[in-house]
Order: structure tokens, then C-alpha cells, then sequence
């Protein structure tokens, strides 16, 4: 079915939703990091994540018989996304605060922007090449921020490593996501990082669990909103405007990251964080706006 093109109101709601529900899971894992180990916690997520999203998928009538392209697509993103990405932002997170891993994840469309026209030669017009020039000046004004005072390197390092696995990710599967089935594909893609994660978490965590209100709420929240709410959302929203108009609601979420955080956290941000985020959200926007083509 071709996805219709207009941004009406419905479309707006569905944009804003997936921006907030999506931001939202950083302030969720930042609590449930605090009270049992990363890798074991996201693996048991994305479980019950995945055979949520295979039982739907069945109840709506979906199979198991995928194409090739779809498996590809499926085999992919449930290693880059969901074992690298959430994984290596989940361990990070023992380290550095949610506000400043959601300000790196949302730099993933610069990322995907910058390897596409390295990669592909993608032809950049002025507004993305100005829109790539904000957004690395909004990056460099808040790690200069953060690292003069004093934040973990490598938990930085490892969000960083992790946007850029979500980069590979988008890169090798464009044009992978016809064909239906698509709830089947997003349960068989956590069921797949969920096997991922549960190996090095077996070798390398130690099973030590703080049992508390907090980790159950954040860990039920975080499986069903950012984890299938968000999912669903987002490819419902891709099927009424197309994909590249639904992406541009990722301007939205260095804002919605960061005031999730401070106002459920606490976490206190600095004038330069606040111009920052102004400044990688007006980059991100740029950048997809300069993607839509003119009506």
C-alpha cells in the first residue's frame, strides 16, 4: 500500500508520540541499570518484547515466511539495533547520565547523512551540508562542556560506537521493509538480540538483582512503550507520510531526552547543554528536511 503523503493532525500526534515514547527509554534504562546488570536486563526485554510481537503478529494473521530481503533486514537490525545499539547504550549508562546518551543516540541521522553520501556517494544539497555543520558544532559545544567536567570517556565512547552500529544498520537494509509481515519482523528481530545479548551477559555479568518498585515499573515500561508502543507507532506513521517525512520527528528527541531525564531524574543541564540540543536539533531537522521532495 503506498503510504499517503499527508501531514495532517493525526500524523502530527502519531509523530509526537513515537519522539516522546522513544526518548523515553533512556530515563528507563538509567533506572534499571541502577538496580540490575545491562546486558541481562535488555536480553530479558527484548524476550518478552519478541514473543509479544510473534503472538501479535499471528493474532493479525502474519507468518513466519519472510523474503530473503526481510530476513536480511530482520538478522541486522536484531545484532546493529537491538544488541549493539540498545546494548552498548544500556552498559554506558552505568557511567553517564540518560540526558547525555540520548543527545548522542539523536545524532544518528547525522550519521546515517554523512556514511550515506561516503558510502553510497548520496548527493548532499546546501540545506543538509548546513544541516551536518549544526549538528556537529551542537556536538562539539556539549562534549566540550561534559568533558571539562569530567565525564566517562568510554562510557561516551560506547554511545557513540553504538549510534554508528544503528547507522550500519539503516544503511544496509534500505529499501528491506516491503513486503509485510512487518510485526512479525520486529518480534523475530528482538527475539534475535535478546539470543545475542544473553551470551556475553552469561561469560561476563554477575547475576546481582536489587529488587525494588523502581526496576519492575521501568522494566515493564520499557518493554511495552519504547520497546512495542514505539515500534508500532513508528511503522503506522511511516504508512500514512512515508519514511522520510516520518523521520524528521527525530528533531525531536535531543529535546524530549532531556527534559525526561532532568525531570524524572534530576539530572541538571548547563546553559551550553540547553544550546547544544538547540543547535543538533535544528542540524537534524535540516538534514530531513532537505530530503523531502518539493510537492
Amino acid at each position: 500500500m503506498k503510504a499517503s503523503q499527508g501531514m495532517n493532525a493525526g500524523a502530527i500526534g502519531l509523530g509526537l508520540a513515537f519522539a516522546f515514547m522513544w526518548s523515553s527509554a533512556f530515563t528507563s534504562a538509567r533506572v534499571i541499570v541502577e538496580y540490575a546488570p545491562p546486558l541481562a536486563s535488555l536480553s530479558l526485554r527484548f524476550l518478552v518484547s519478541g514473543l509479544l510481537g510473534v503472538m501479535i503478529a499471528r493474532m493479525l494473521g502474519q507468518s513466519f515466511r519472510l523474503t530473503s530481503a526481510q530476513w536480511r533486514a530482520t538478522v541486522i537490525f536484531g545484532i546493529c539495533q537491538n544488541a549493539l545499539y540498545l546494548g552498548l547504550n544500556f552498559v554506558a549508562m552505568q557511567w553517564v547520565e540518560a540526558s547525555l546518551a540520548s543527545i548522542i543516540a539523536s545524532t544518528m541521522p547525522l550519521m546515517v547523512a554523512i556514511a550515506g553520501f561516503v558510502v553510497f556517494r548520496d548527493r548532499l544539497s546546501p540545506l543538509a551540508l548546513a544541516g551536518l555543520a549544526l549538528g556537529i558544532i551542537g556536538v562539539v559545544l556539549i562534549m566540550g562542556a561534559r568533558i571539562g567536567a569530567g565525564v566517562d570517556l568510554l562510557g561516551v565512547a560506547l554511545c557513540f560506537i553504538a549510534a554508528a552500529a544503528l547507522t550500519v544498520a539503516t544503511l544496509a537494509v534500505r529499501g528491506a521493509s516491503s513486503g509485510g509481515n512487518v510485526m512479525m519482523i520486529v518480534g523475530l528481530q528482538m527475539l534475535i538480540g535478546s539470543v545475542v545479548l544473553a551470551v556475553p551477559s552469561a561469560l561476563f555479568e554477575p547475576l546481582e538483582v536489587t529488587w525494588s518498585w523502581q526496576l519492575l515499573v521501568a522494566f515493564a515500561y520499557t518493554t511495552l512503550v519504547p520497546g512495542l508502543a514505539a515500534t508500532w507507532v513508528w511503522f503506522t506513521l511511516v504508512n500514512r507520510i512515508g519514511a522520510v517525512k516520518a523521520a524528521t520527528f527525530h528533531f525531536l528527541n535531543p529535546f524530549f531526552g532531556v527534559a525526561i531525564a532532568a525531570v524524572l531524574l534530576g539530572e541538571r543541564l548547563g546553559v551550553t547543554d540547553v544550546v547544544g540540543v538547540v543547535v543538533i536539533a535544528a542540524g537534524i531537522l535540516a538534514v530531513q528536511l532537505s530530503k523531502q521532495k518539493p510537492v
